[in-house]
């Protein structure tokens, strides 16, 4: 038995996930292409059109990926707008050329200024945005405009590091104007049902970096979560994560798709033992052949346990050379 005989598609995540600013991460492609499962990109990105998301895919060797398989926070945010405000109607995109077409195909009027009084602000992330755009988005959004964000990620992983996302701009409008926008984007379930839709899926797993995001918004979703530590969120995000954004599995990289579902879960595994003391989980036992993500779900079955009345856990102690070994490489 492995994840893929287990399910019947994947929604995978992008940034973190199968690439770091366009290079693909370690074991990626060859775990896709090998899990034969239908495939649903979603992407809280919404710098790039679909085809210029799927060409990317190809160029790292997802030879397969067309338009049809990605689903953009951008396309989400557009059919968002579309159910609160008319066809024809007047709107400021924040965000790039592609996310400017999409609203077009969409029926509605692009507009470039606040004073042609847009009735909705669209935002997504476009590393050309200044405090020009910034501040027409807010003029319009002082004229009364609605506001809609594609997503709220504060960051974006790329190979230098995390820089700043689309979430941190937003946070820029929301300071100078006091509105908090509908966000179209991960955590919200809707790009998943859609997502599962196009690929008629009745069991679909939903993969990501992020806890706030991914595994979020596919646990609000009601499907399964297969957290990789390839992204944005390590082993101590996972140790405090909050119910909501805890996955079901935990692997290294997307490689673990073909491993056993048992062995993902959190649960004693590496010779590892948990107990918790206070505010800690002292992490006991191991042996030579031990992984830090083994003292990981061993951790995490002992922290998560603990019941949300109590003291919250937020520290883990070795009391074994292994469990040491195992902590010095967690970040």
């Amino acid at each position: 038995m492995s994840m893929i005989t287990e399910y019947d598609s994947l929604l995978l995540d992008l940034d973190g996930t199968i690439w770091e600013g366009g290079r693909a991460i370690d074991d990626a492609v060859d775990a896709i292409t090998g899990a034969g499962l239908p495939v649903v990109y979603v992407t809280n990105n919404a710098s790039r059109a679909p085809e210029a998301v799927a060409e990317q895919l190809r160029g790292i060797g997802l030879d397969s990926a067309t338009a049809d398989d990605v689903m953009t926070s951008a396309q989400a945010a557009v059919i968002m707008a579309s159910e609160k405000i008319p066809a024809g109607s007047p709107v400021y995109i924040l965000g790039t050329e592609s996310f400017r077409d999409l609203a077009r195909d969409a029926g509605f009027r692009v507009v470039d200024s606040a004073d042609d009084r847009p009735v909705a602000v669209l935002h997504g992330h476009n590393p050309a945005t200044g405090w020009a755009q910034l501040s027409e988005a807010a003029l319009s959004i002082h004229n009364g405009a609605l506001y809609f964000a594609s997503n709220l990620d504060t960051t974006l992983p790329m190979e230098r590091g995390l820089h700043v996302g689309n979430g941190s701009m937003v946070a820029a409008v929301v300071s100078a104007t006091g509105v908090t926008p509908e966000a179209a984007g991960k955590p919200g379930p809707a790009m998943f049902f859609k997502a599962a839709q196009q690929v008629a899926s009745a069991r679909p797993l939903v993969v990501g970096d992020r806890l706030d995001t991914d595994i979020a918004g596919g646990n609000a979703a009601g499907m399964d979560t297969f957290q990789v530590l390839t992204g944005v969120s390590g082993h101590y995000a996972l140790l405090t994560a909050v119910p909501g954004q805890r996955p079901d599995f935990i692997a290294d990289t997307l490689a673990d798709l073909s491993a056993d579902p048992d062995t993902l879960r959190p649960g004693p595994q590496g010779g590892f033992t948990a107990r918790v003391e206070g505010e800690e989980v002292v992490l006991d036992g191991g042996e030579d052949s031990s992984t830090p993500t083994q003292a990981l779900r061993t951790v995490l079955a002992a922290a998560w346990a603990v019941e949300e009345s109590a003291v919250p856990v937020t520290r883990v102690r070795a009391a074994s050379p292994a469990a040491t070994t195992a902590l010095e490489a967690w970040w």
